[in-house]
């Protein structure tokens, strides 16, 4: 007789209460699997997915419609340069939670990833590890999602700074998973030297090598890597990008929530401000690319307004307008 494992008897459990669909705790092991679930409220999920592509379980939050049982849409929620940690996630910094607890649609915001640009390095880092998340974002999460809740397989996207740029790489080297792609003070050039320069600065925050990532500086992974080269595969995906210039400002003051002190508020206004004159200056010459190439997009750049999580907060809103019936939720 066929022994039923603690585990899958635990996630049959919480398929049953929150309308989920068929477990994958049968998965075989070197499959992408459900590995665990803690219900968090009566809307949120903590799960852990196993990866076989980096050996090991990738923690998620994930935010429920009201109405688990009728099929609802997924949008893919990343984060920055610290993976959504350190206190500093969608979940800790923006109002995600009551912004998307009256829509029809699954939210998945993984955890992790520092540093990666989301995407699947060519060595093991000595400080990072192993990073091969474009397999996992495209190849292994998704199918897991799907046969776990109920979704209708119509996905969107959205990243900020880092994952700014890897939202449209994602979409690139899967162009018939998303439908709908949001990229916030990202930069979507990598492969010329301004390029390569800001994805280096991106890479050693948290101590990693750019060179085990897409190989050395000529490398054509690089250019592969380049959402502005490459930005013909982005046609028939609904766009939204978003910057600012750099100069101060609603959000940047003492009187800001996202603003702690005045150390906090020189480094945001003087550090926050340099890279988003940066990214909207890759905005700006991406905008001009789409158009050149006849590719709609809606382009949202902003008179004002540094890196800062209350800009970020309000792309999460202004975007939903566009990415949310692209996926078919109003």
């Amino acid at each position: 007789m066929r022994r039923i494992s603690a585990l899958a008897v635990v996630t049959t459990v919480v398929a049953s209460t929150w309308g989920l669909g068929a477990s994958t705790a049968s998965a075989e092991p070197d499959e992408a699997r459900l590995v665990s679930t803690t219900v968090v409220d009566d809307q949120q999920l903590d799960i852990e997915v196993y990866s076989p592509s980096m050996d090991e379980n990738i923690e998620l939050r994930i935010l429920r419609p009201t109405d688990t049982v009728t099929p609802s849409p997924t949008l893919y929620v990343l984060s920055g340069v610290d993976g959504g940690s350190y206190n500093n996630s969608w979940m800790d910094q923006s109002d995600i939670v009551d912004f998307f607890s009256d829509k029809h649609v699954n939210v998945v915001i993984p955890k992790g990833g520092e540093s990666s640009y989301y995407t699947d390095w060519k060595h093991d880092d000595p400080n990072l590890g192993r990073y091969k998340w474009a397999t996992f974002l495209t190849e292994e999460l998704p199918p897991v999602i799907d046969v776990t809740y109920a979704t209708t397989g119509t996905n969107g996207l959205i990243g900020f700074s880092m994952s700014g740029t890897s939202s449209l790489n994602l979409a690139i080297a899967a162009p018939d998973l998303y439908d709908a792609v949001g990229s916030f003070s990202g930069c979507a050039r990598t492969s010329d030297p301004l390029g390569q320069a800001f994805v280096t600065t991106t890479v050693v925050n948290f101590f990693g090598n750019p060179l085990n990532m897409w190989g050395p500086f000529d490398d054509p992974t690089w250019v592969a890597n380049d959402p502005y080269v490459n930005a013909e595969k982005l046609r028939g995906t609904t766009l939204y990008l978003s910057s600012r210039t750099g100069l101060p400002g609603r959000y940047d003051n003492l009187e800001s929530e996202w603003i702690k002190d005045e150390e906090d508020l020189a480094d945001v206004v003087i550090k926050g401000g340099l890279i988003e004159a940066a990214a909207a200056d890759c905005t700006r010459r991406m905008a001009t690319r789409l158009d050149e190439l006849g590719i709609p997009a809606t382009i949202d750049i902003h008179d004002d307004g540094t890196h800062n999580w209350g800009y970020w907060q309000d792309d999460l809103h202004n975007s939903w307008t566009v990415l949310g019936p692209a996926i078919g939720v109003s």
